[in-house]
């Protein structure tokens, strides 16, 4: 952590120009996609072709092709591995819906919802195993090992939130460990397979290491806020989820360990007593305490130390646009 917080532009940043630079090779991404998550079983293409439509951010992928072109890389390897990546997250979010009993994802039913759990669970093995297919095809035992070890953190680190289900006595440095494995990894490989791609020296592979890790952690603090602060249309699935799902986020921690009415939250978590009621009063208790905004300020650090990374580089647009990618993942509201 740092001690001091810079002061960071007030501003409504979005994806545009990132998306812009790197439109065609989103394109090619798609495409390879498409091409990829083809099978002679019509089930496998019909629900990962409908996760894929539901559109998303496509931040994992556009991580890797910036994290590579940032290094100057010139050639197509990128494209394939950013696939990669992208099942590997798809993935995740089929056995996450299942796990989770989601049953919305970006406003619209999830496939566990309009197929069945059976069939999320499988279509999301087959991703995963494409997803190793690709990793095998590229020929990197380097790049192999990364996304190999991204994928066991992130089964790692939901196993881990999975035990510690309704545990209130979790403390930060658990929950960040926590959300490390599950969400920063992906973020934190797909940037180092990009700049590994590009043949980049071990100061920049770090660099850009360590920037898509923070930039993950901040990611996902953002949505612990969002559970609790969004507006669900543009949040694009059910707000307190995480409430009723009994995941103590931060913003939790934050509060039990102010001891703010306690009382409650050991009923609500402990007892089970998790009703809309029970929601309001948890999210007025999150934003009177102040739980909200000390998970934002955490957030922040995380921005600010992905920012720092992205020193090792000359000023250039693809940088400007990372730049602008950290500060949307600060004050996005989806």
């Amino acid at each position: 952590m740092i001690a001091a917080l810079k002061s960071l532009p007030p501003l409504t940043p979005n994806l545009t120009s990132l998306n812009s630079l790197l439109s065609s090779q989103l394109s090619e991404i798609n495409e390879c996609i498409l091409e990829k998550m083809q099978s002679p079983v019509t089930l496998i293409p019909q629900i990962a072709g409908y996760l894929v439509s539901l559109g998303g951010k496509r931040l994992r992928p556009l991580l890797t092709v910036a994290a590579a072109e940032l290094c100057g890389y010139k050639g197509k390897r990128h494209i394939q591995l950013a696939a990669c990546v992208e099942f590997i997250h798809t993935a995740t979010l089929l056995h996450d819906d299942v796990v989770d009993e989601s049953i919305l994802r970006r406003g619209q039913d999830t496939a566990n919802a309009l197929w069945s759990n059976k069939a999320s669970v499988l279509v999301g093995d087959f991703l995963f195993s494409r997803a190793f297919e690709l990793m095998v095809l590229d020929g990197s035992l380097d790049i192999l090992q990364i996304l190999s070890q991204a994928s066991s953190s992130i089964a790692e680190g939901e196993v881990l939130q999975l035990s510690s289900s309704h545990n209130l006595n979790l403390n930060e440095e658990t929950y960040l460990k926590i959300i490390g494995s599950k969400t920063a990894c992906l973020f934190s490989a797909a940037t180092e397979v990009g700049a590994l791609v590009a043949g980049a020296d071990e100061s920049k592979r770090k660099a850009l290491s360590r920037f898509g890790y923070s930039l993950g952690l901040a990611f996902q603090l953002m949505d612990d806020i969002l559970d609790y602060a969004a507006d669900q249309e543009k949040l694009g699935k059910t707000i307190g989820d995480d409430f009723r799902e009994g995941k103590v986020t931060l913003p939790i921690i934050l509060a039990y360990q102010q001891g703010i009415d306690c009382e409650f939250w050991e009923e609500a978590f402990h007892n089970g007593v998790r009703d809309n009621n029970a929601l309001t009063h948890a999210i007025h208790l999150l934003k009177e305490s102040g739980a909200l905004l000390k998970t934002k300020h955490t957030a922040q650090v995380f921005i600010e130390e992905a920012l720092e990374c992205l020193t090792v580089f000359s000023e250039c647009p693809l940088k400007i646009a990372l730049e602008d990618l950290a500060h949307f993942s600060l004050y996005r509201e989806a």
